[in-house]
């Protein structure tokens, strides 16, 4: 999908600040509030633009604890388990990852004690997962939620 200057640079200054308003993202790039809105609704429509959402700071909500985990799955139980996964509360992010049939999973909770208890009770318990790597973060350098182009 070809992008031209000008949407990159709505791209970038959304992903900045997803409520800029039209008249401010025309502002910064030299087109009318109308002509910005057509484009942004252009790249809504062709998928470039998935949503506006607001990004919330874990910790600031009392999730303490942010882990990662690679987690290794049975090849033809990987859908059914990635599935699972992604319907439990503590999970933020689930991905299908590169190697035998592996998902990548972010876990955010309240405390290490919540962490011990999503890892024997829920994890554990899923049928299909063969093998379980977790890192605990410890601090962040940089987190970004949307796409640098």
């Amino acid at each position: 999908m070809k992008l031209d200057d000008i949407d990159r640079k709505i791209i970038e200054l959304l992903v900045e600040n997803g409520r800029l308003s039209y008249v401010e993202l025309g502002k910064r790039v030299n087109l009318s509030r109308v002509a910005v809105r057509d484009r942004v609704d252009q790249l809504m429509e062709r998928g470039v633009i998935e949503k506006f959402t607001a990004v919330i700071n874990s910790e600031k909500v009392g999730k303490q604890v942010s882990a990662f985990f690679e987690v290794d799955v049975e090849p033809k139980q990987l859908v059914e388990v990635a599935q699972n996964l992604a319907n439990n509360p503590n999970v933020a992010s689930i991905y299908q990852m590169t190697g035998p049939s592996t998902l990548h999973m972010h876990v955010l909770v309240e405390d290490f004690g919540k962490l011990e208890t999503f890892i024997n009770e829920e994890l554990y318990s899923v049928q299909g997962i063969t093998r379980v790597e977790s890192h605990v973060l410890l601090r962040r350098f940089k987190s970004r939620s949307g796409l640098k182009l």
